[in-house]
């Protein structure tokens, strides 16, 4: 009788059961590595999507590529024009016989000439579809972002892994869809995404064979590209959001020949905002340390007084990058990308929702201090400068 009722219990669970009804197969898939998104002369959407070519592994084909599928390539690029993305992927998804898969895309591109309409409407469709990741990152070419998917980088795979690459190598700002969401949304509804060109072939090197790389950043307000930041002016504002990591930075001491080069090997950015007398102010305090890791001058860093110069030089460096970076946001393009709005709502938050609408106009009248802690606590496994003569070290 046991056994009975244990059958029946058995059988009675089966029908509880669900399969997979809705599974697809992955040979059933055209999984996507990159996506650009532009906007064309006739105010169509061009959709771009960089696919993967699951035969190129087993066939050995080692060499990265984005062009037709042949030649070895591990990727081909197909483009799609319509009214917005659904359009163009609904058209796009006609021509190409596998599902498109969103979930393994780590990097879509937005064209410069969309940034400057705006880029709401890809973002509206980018975070409502369930396949795309928020951890995703979002970037702004010179150009057309078709042509950064199409390059041939001699040593990935494809561009897309080049691009995701020097993400991660925190090379310029690295930017998610979450963030811009947040970005757009937040009290400020500014934000900033890395701007990319393509370095050209080298002689002797196909046409394709460009690099793409990080130049600077795209800045936006209110859902668009209202400019861009040079590598110095980001570096700047990286320093100021607490965001700087593999970074070097060289120094020319006063009245000395040659330069030294250091590598920030800690940061402590603190920023207090005040408000007085209806007066507006951001205190912005940073101690930072760094590591000598070479000395093109003559000066011995073992000498307390030459040490001290160099830290002058280091402190002043970072000081003017600061600086460049707030004149561009706070008073060339007016948008809070440094995230000001944040502090003043944390510490006064009655204050803030009585100016809250007008923040753009007391942005950019917001006083700024900035004071620069700098010092050096290693300086190499070599304390003189390597190659020169005992005579000629400097010691001040």
């Amino acid at each position: 009788m046991k056994n009975i009722l244990r059958i029946l219990c058995i059988f009675g669970l089966i029908f509880l059961l669900s399969g997979c009804w809705d599974r697809v197969e992955v040979n059933d898939l055209a999984i996507v590595t990159a996506a650009a998104i532009d906007i064309k002369d006739d105010n169509q959407i061009e959709l771009s999507l960089q696919v993967f070519i699951p035969k190129a592994l087993s066939t050995g084909g080692g060499q990265g590529g984005a062009g037709q599928g042949g030649g070895g390539a591990t990727t081909l690029v197909r483009s799609q024009k319509g009214s917005n993305i659904s359009d163009a992927l609904s058209k796009l998804q006609s021509k190409i016989p596998r599902k498109v898969f969103w979930g393994q895309c780590k990097v879509f591109i937005f064209g410069e000439k969309l940034a400057k309409q705006g880029i709401q409407d890809p973002m509206d469709f980018l975070l409502r579809h369930p396949q795309p990741r928020e951890r995703a990152y979002l970037y702004v070419s010179k150009g057309n972002p078709k042509a950064v998917l199409e390059s041939i980088p001699p040593l990935e795979r494809y561009s897309g892994e080049v691009i995701r690459e020097l993400s991660d190598l925190h090379i310029g700002m690295q930017v998610t869809m979450q963030d811009v969401q947040e970005g757009l949304i937040g009290v400020a509804q500014a934000g900033a995404l890395p701007f990319i060109k393509i370095l050209p072939p080298g002689k002797g090197e196909e046409k394709l064979q460009g690099i793409p790389y990080i130049v600077g950043t795209a800045v936006f307000k209110k859902g668009k590209m209202v400019g861009t930041m040079s590598e110095k002016a980001t570096r700047g504002v990286l320093w100021l959001r607490n965001e700087m990591e593999a970074y070097t930075v060289t120094v020319k001491p006063e009245g000395v020949k040659g330069e030294i080069s250091l590598n920030p090997v800690s940061a402590r950015v603190k920023m207090i905002p005040q408000i007085r007398n209806n007066k507006w102010k951001v205190l912005v305090n940073i101690d930072t340390e760094g590591a000598v890791i070479q000395n093109g001058t003559n000066l011995d860093l073992t000498s307390p007084k030459s040490l001290q110069t160099v830290e002058k030089a280091y402190q002043e460096d970072i000081k003017k990058r600061i600086e460049l970076a707030i004149q561009q946001a706070q008073h060339k393009m007016k948008a809070d990308i440094i995230k000001f709005g944040e502090e003043f709502h944390r510490k006064y938050p009655k204050e803030w929702k009585k100016n809250e609408n007008r923040w753009a106009e007391v942005y950019p009248e917001v006083e700024v201090e900035v004071n620069v802690e700098a010092h050096i606590r290693r300086q190499g496994y070599i304390n003189k400068p390597g190659g020169l003569p005992e005579k000629e070290v400097k010691k001040q």
